[in-house]
């Protein structure tokens, strides 16, 4: 069986935005901006750090990509074009202050507020910290960069345990198993207003490149796959209750009671108190639900 490379799909996922729509556009926004920023100095396994990788990969990749150019994907990323587009030639600089321009929360804190606690891991205890040392924004880093390599159409397509992406002293195999978690949060959080039907399913799959088909069947066991708060609460484990909570905030427009009550229902599962939980919506940009 073909080995399921949950990082790229998660990457994937992120890049095209096929999950983030509305107000869940602006969190995919915050979150990216703010993470692409905080880890761009990070040491990577492969050597050099995060940022540096990411820059030569949109550089080499500006007219190589499959689908429009690295504008186009960067695009995508920030959901909807929340940063300018890199201009030509642009260094990385110029691009990350872009994606940090565009994902700086609304309510005026700086990284080191709760956004920055929740893409760094925060003081979350325990082995659920995402990322290892690198937190949910070195993972994310991580899985923008393999979906950035996987669209320039001259650089080598990344394997599944390729770990040159990952930041140092994280664990392939754990970083795997939490993009799968993230994957689930975002796919569960679509699914939160009724069922994605098989012409949505089809359009989000298209979306996503470069996949194999073990890894389109997987997407779409997780879209056929019945809708259990409970059960995916307990799959979680302890330490990345606040990050899993935020991701589930991409995939869904507040504009309906069923999706606000999904919301409710994860946080009362992940024991984030009502205050925290509209913290949370605040840093990221999103709706308050709670009173």
């Amino acid at each position: 069986m073909d080995a399921i490379d949950t990082i790229k799909i998660l990457g994937s996922l992120l890049g095209n935005g096929a999950l983030s729509k509305g107000s869940g556009g602006n969190v995919l926004g915050n979150i990216l901006g703010s993470a692409l920023g905080q880890a761009q100095n990070q040491p990577t396994q492969g050597g050099g750090n995060l940022g540096d990788l990411l820059g030569n990969l949109i550089g080499a990749g500006q007219q190589n990509t499959s689908g429009g150019s690295m504008g186009d994907v960067l695009g995508g990323l920030l959901g909807g074009g929340r940063a300018q587009q890199p201009q030509s030639g642009g260094g990385l600089g110029d691009l990350l202050g872009s994606l940090v321009g565009g994902g700086q929360s609304q309510s005026g804190g700086g990284m080191g507020d709760l956004l920055g606690s929740i893409l760094g891991g925060g003081s979350s205890q325990g082995s659920g910290n995402l990322g290892g040392s690198g937190g949910l924004g070195g993972l994310l880093g991580a899985a923008v960069s393999k979906y950035a390599q996987a669209q320039n159409r001259d650089a080598p397509n990344p394997r599944p345990d390729d770990t040159d992406f990952l930041p140092q002293g994280v664990d392939q195999r754990e970083a795997a198993d939490q993009a799968t978690l993230i994957i689930r949060a975002m796919i569960n959080a679509a699914k939160a207003d009724g069922s994605i039907d098989q012409d949505e399913q089809d359009k989000i799959i298209a979306k996503l490149g470069d996949i194999t088909q073990a890894e389109a069947d997987f997407v779409r066991s997780e879209f056929n796959a019945p809708l259990d708060v409970d059960a995916f609460v307990q799959s979680i484990p302890r330490g990345m209750e606040q990050q899993i909570y935020a991701v589930s905030l991409m995939a869904i427009d507040l504009d309906n009671n069923k999706e606000a009550q999904y919301l409710a229902d994860l946080a009362n599962g992940l024991r984030i108190q009502p205050e925290l939980a509209n913290q949370i919506h605040d840093q990221l940009g999103a709706p308050q639900i709670f009173s």
